[in-house]
């Protein structure tokens, strides 16, 4: 995997506020790849990323960790339903997706 990569994903990642979510196809469309090498790449992070802050399309939380996700989120004030984030309020939409390298 591109050092490259890891690097964008892992400022994406750090740019994401405290309440607020992404989901690994958010962060790909951002940097310009897909969410299966976001997700690889999300594995090669360390510690002091802000992790739990990226969940699945649907809300679902990442149970890594020992599944600590869900209260992390909670602490935080992220907006849930049920045991998923509630994405139409807690999607965090700062970043303007890359265009594809031609």
């Amino acid at each position: 995997m591109s050092t490259d990569i890891v690097a964008e994903v892992r400022e994406a990642v750090a740019a994401i506020p405290s309440g607020c979510v992404a989901s690994y196809g958010d962060i790909a469309q951002w940097i310009g790849t897909s969410p299966r090498q976001v997700g690889r790449a999300m594995g090669l992070l360390d510690e002091g990323v802000p992790w739990w802050r990226v969940v699945h399309a649907d809300g679902t939380p990442a149970t890594c960790h020992q599944g600590q996700a869900p209260r992390l989120l909670a602490e935080e004030g992220t907006p849930m339903r049920g045991t998923r984030v509630d994405m139409r309020r807690a999607r965090h939409r700062g970043q303007t997706p890359v265009p594809p390298s031609p």
